[in-house]
């Protein structure tokens, strides 16, 4: 369980196949391969290193996020030697994760990801996870609000989201430094972005930093963004052996 809550830290701020010794089975598709769809102009490949921070130990995975921004999702983590620890699926009308080596999964409805009212398994929103790879950093259709601080730092903004919910963010030139929101038992949330590189025409941060109250405990580098991208249909199809155990049940 402890393994499965330090995968879901990825997921806590706004972020995954196979049997274990296997690598992930799900690819995309070359455009003229059977099976495979017309490309979004919109969809994205991105390949990630995660470094998790708990209780002074780290653990590090591989990952691959298959997106169609706002529209569905597939994400993978494996461990060393390739061996396949998770597998997210987000879509409209459901998402469901497994964890194949624990033989356990989760499913659910609508975009926050995780367990009502759970401190291991916390509610996520998988939108604004998603987005970081796609360059957009900043919620969609935020109201700036005034701060009413005279000793406001130059450059930070007060927000609102267009649900209400506050939030504060830092630009340096063209680029948001850090973005920072009251979340769960008052605590901060704060992510961090470092290294802005280009990924295919779009600015990107290659180093995300994702804090709880000043301590670090995830971070993410960004090694390749591959867009307008075919996925094969069997992207977006994730079964669930009956032998598996629901997470919450």
């Amino acid at each position: 369980m402890k393994l499965i809550c330090s995968i879901l830290v990825l997921f806590s701020l706004c972020v995954l196949v196979g049997c274990a010794g296997n690598k992930p089975t799900i690819e995309p598709a070359a455009a003229e391969s059977d099976g495979a769809q017309e490309a979004p102009r919109d969809s994205l490949r991105a390949k990630f290193q995660l470094t998790i921070v708990q209780d002074s130990s780290t653990q590090e995975f591989d990952a691959v996020l298959f997106s169609v921004p706002g529209k569905r999702y597939r994400m993978e983590l494996t461990g060393p030697l390739g061996i396949g620890v998770a597998s997210l699926l987000w879509q409209e009308e459901g998402w469901q994760i497994t964890f194949p080596t624990e033989k356990l999964y989760m499913k659910g409805v609508g975009y926050m990801v995780g367990l009502l009212n759970s401190d291991a398994l916390p509610m996520v929103h998988i939108h604004q996870v998603a987005d970081i790879f796609d360059g957009r950093l900043l919620p969609e259709n935020f109201e700036e609000v005034p701060s009413g601080d005279s000793t406001q730092k130059e450059g930070v903004t007060f927000a609102r989201e267009k649900t209400g919910r506050p939030f504060s963010f830092e630009k340096v030139g063209p680029h948001v430094t850090w973005l920072s929101r009251t979340g769960r038992g008052e605590k901060t949330e704060t992510i961090r972005f470092y290294d802005f590189k280009e990924f295919e025409g779009v600015e990107t941060p290659s180093r995300v930093v994702f804090e709880l109250d000043g301590a670090k405990f995830l971070e993410i580098r960004i090694k390749k963004i591959n867009r307008n991208k075919s996925f094969s249909s069997g992207t977006w199809r994730l079964n669930i052996p009956r032998s598996f155990k629901r997470i919450g049940e």
